[in-house]
């Protein structure tokens, strides 16, 4: 079994978090900047057996997609050129911010470090990785 990759896309940064070999943990790997993110994926994706990537599908509390997911589409379409055999998959990510919000608080850390957007974007896509995982 490979890695797992989950990328909680913004337009300025990317929040990074990896799954272990037996796709069963999620750790949080790293926050990119978003024009560096093709350049980065492909570090990581020769360095790591990465057996498929998960998006965090950014919606609405309607259930309508938010603005950003055109870019994540086109962001998928330009890396499916590079990497067609690996699968993309999509993952609900309403409340993460809100879930990594809680989670940095609980672990206590000081305010300063909480309000860290870069740390916040990271532990997002854990949680999105960590709840893919879950339902596998």
């Amino acid at each position: 079994m490979g890695k797992l990759i989950a990328i909680d896309y913004g337009t300025k940064r990317v929040g990074l978090a990896i799954s272990d070999d037996l796709q069963i943990f999620a750790f949080g790997l790293t926050t990119v900047d978003t024009f560096k993110l093709h350049d980065y994926l492909a570090i990581l994706i020769e360095k790591e057996k990465i057996e498929g990537i998960v998006f965090g599908d950014p919606k609405t509390l309607k259930n309508e997609p938010q603005k950003v997911k055109i870019e994540i589409e086109k962001f998928k379409k330009a890396l499916s050129k590079n990497y067609p055999l690996i699968p993309f998959y999509d993952m609900d990510e309403r409340f993460t911010s809100k879930m990594a919000a809680k989670t940095l608080f609980d672990s206590g850390l000081k305010k300063k470090e909480r309000q860290n957007k870069a740390l916040l974007d990271e532990v997002s896509a854990t949680i999105i990785l960590q709840s893919f995982l879950a339902l596998k």
